[in-house]
């Protein structure tokens, strides 16, 4: 049965991936095992800490402050939009996989938090060497049910998570160029 039509079977179902296209880029990926491509965003500063991010052709994506941090609080700041693309993420490979092994989720929600110092106030603060700059600990709770069993799901969480690019962004250096013209 595909998960379209396990769908109508069960409308409490999370909306499902097409099968055969989740296993078209399967394939792709296997047969281009060193294939790479090119992300773009571009960032317009409105004023203030309100920022406007462009991707593709899509709304802008919108990034503030809160009050507390002299923003306007119109959007998320920075850290909560990391935040959100990690869970995003997650979330993305979680159900992908899923799909991949026939099951069907009902709930996928994750909470995340991070402890983050902001004491150096974008290098305007407390400017101390020996401060670690960014999260120094993130934690991801989450929530999953569908037709499988809990070790089958803690298993597909795992295995999301190992195969991240966003959680493995985070985990492992890479390079940041920051230049002007």
């Amino acid at each position: 049965m595909t998960n379209q039509n396990t769908a109508c079977l069960y409308p409490d179902l999370l909306r499902p991936i097409d099968q055969s296209g989740l296993a078209d880029l399967s394939e792709k990926g296997k047969a281009n095992p060193d294939a790479f491509v090119t992300l773009k965003a571009k960032t317009v500063c409105e004023g203030q800490f309100r920022n406007l991010t462009y991707i593709r052709n899509l709304e802008p994506y919108v990034i503030d402050e809160p009050p507390h941090l002299l923003g306007e609080d119109t959007a998320p700041n920075p850290s909560e939009a990391l935040l959100a693309a990690l869970g995003a993420c997650l979330s993305v490979g979680i159900h992908a996989n899923a799909t991949a092994r026939g099951i069907a989720l009902s709930k996928l929600e994750l909470a995340l938090e991070g402890d983050i110092n902001v004491t150096a106030v974008w290098g305007v603060g407390d400017l101390s060497l020996e401060k670690r700059l960014g999260f120094t600990a993130i934690r991801v709770n989450i929530s999953v049910e569908g037709n499988a069993s809990h070790e089958e799901l803690q298993d597909i969480i795992a295995h999301a998570n190992q195969w991240s690019p966003v959680a493995n962004t985070l985990r492992n250096a890479v390079a940041v160029e920051v230049s002007s013209n």
